[in-house]
């Protein structure tokens, strides 16, 4: 009896099928909370988009989260991120829209523009002794 060369080569391309197929970019990823509480952003707003604004607020003020959102009551490891319970939100909100109105109206600017990494914006231009 003569012994087949594609029996081994069957059966690994076997193994193969199944565990491309168990791999299938197909199955669901687990779906993210929709955002909470947007008032500004377009409600539609991706968490990719969403993080990439507060990414920008994080550079360009030089704050962490913890700046414009409180911590969450059930778990106080994490944000609540929906919540009003910081003053600095609502004033980034209207931060947000005067640079929106301006942007649409004259020049565009974004929060680095004034705050140059800080808390609070610049008043007056920094000199070199200053910077």
């Amino acid at each position: 009896m003569m012994k087949s060369k594609q029996g081994p080569i069957l059966l690994v391309a076997l193994i193969a099928a199944v565990t491309l197929c168990s791999l299938s970019p197909t199955q669901e990823q687990p779906k993210r909370e929709k955002a909470k509480n947007l008032k500004v952003m377009p409600k539609n707003s991706t968490h990719e988009e969403i993080d990439s604004v507060m990414k920008e607020f994080k550079t360009a003020l030089g704050v962490r989260c913890n700046f414009c959102h409180v911590a969450s009551k059930d778990d106080p490891k994490k944000m609540d991120w929906a919540s009003d319970g910081n003053k600095h939100k609502e004033i980034a909100r209207d931060m947000m829209r005067m640079t929106n109105k301006i942007n649409k109206k004259y020049v565009k600017v974004t929060c680095y523009t004034c705050h140059q990494g800080k808390e609070e914006p610049l008043l007056e231009p920094a000199t070199a002794a200053t910077r």
